[in-house]
């Protein structure tokens, strides 16, 4: 059995890894996880990963979870270009500087309107105004250390190259700007990263990843999407009650 990727394309570290591994020519068997349905929680993909969340790979009898480990592994592995993951100690340093900062301040910060507007509705349940506009704030403020600390006056988020640090911010951007957020407004500098990096990936390639988030106001409204199964409500409550 060759590579495989348990992913979701609502997920923002999925997206993140299936661009990379298309964008290198990297061969792999996609296996679609429904999370919405609950797939993630079944038994089956229990004995695939124990913390019952996508990505994964799986490479053989060697399982990896984490996005960044992810993709971390596949730039060795399949020796893609030096700019993504960079040989040289510390232009290296400064793509895991960003992932460090990424997961405190990016990740489960940026998911939140996704929750406010779409998911939370699916079961019924409204996040509360108070912790809405506190997301807000925390989204802007974000944007400001992202903007003035990782790019200032670099064209990319690490240095003058695409890395594995732009593919990860990209994605987790896309989730706001999915529900209607305009993040780049009034963010020029911002918006011309963007720009760089989708026009790097290309314009199928993005279309390709993003079309199924993109989508995701109309497919609520329409009410397409699927209804998520009893057994994943205390799990889609728990990260609702998490909310700061």
């Amino acid at each position: 059995m060759g590579l495989e990727l348990y992913l979701n394309l609502l997920s923002q570290p999925s997206r993140a890894v299936y661009i990379f591994a298309k964008k290198n020519g990297i061969p792999f068997e996609l296996r679609t996880v429904d999370i919405i349905k609950g797939q993630h929680r079944s038994k089956e993909f229990f004995q695939i990963n124990s913390l019952q969340k996508v990505p994964v790979l799986k490479d053989g009898d060697f399982i990896l979870t984490e996005s960044s480990a992810i993709l971390i592994y596949l730039s060795c592995k399949y020796q893609t270009a030096d700019h993504w993951y960079p040989s040289d100690l510390q232009a290296r340093a400064r793509v895991h500087e960003y992932l460090g900062w990424h997961a405190d301040c990016i990740r489960g910060t940026f998911g939140v309107p996704m929750w406010v507007q779409v998911l939370g509705p699916l079961i019924g349940v409204q996040v509360p105004e108070e912790k809405v506009e506190r997301n807000r704030t925390a989204i802007d403020q974000a944007l400001q250390w992202l903007e003035n600390k990782f790019l200032g006056d670099r064209l990319f988020l690490a240095g003058q190259q695409v890395t594995l640090a732009d593919l990860m911010a990209l994605e987790e951007l896309m989730q706001p700007v999915a529900v209607g957020y305009e993040l780049f407004k009034g963010r020029p500098r911002l918006a011309a990263w963007r720009e760089r990096v989708e026009a790097f990936l290309g314009a199928e390639l993005c279309q390709e990843a993003h079309s199924l988030i993109l989508s995701i106001l109309e497919q609520a409204a329409k009410k397409t999407l699927p209804t998520p199964l009893p057994e994943v409500y205390p799990t889609m409550l728990l990260r609702i009650a998490r909310i700061p």
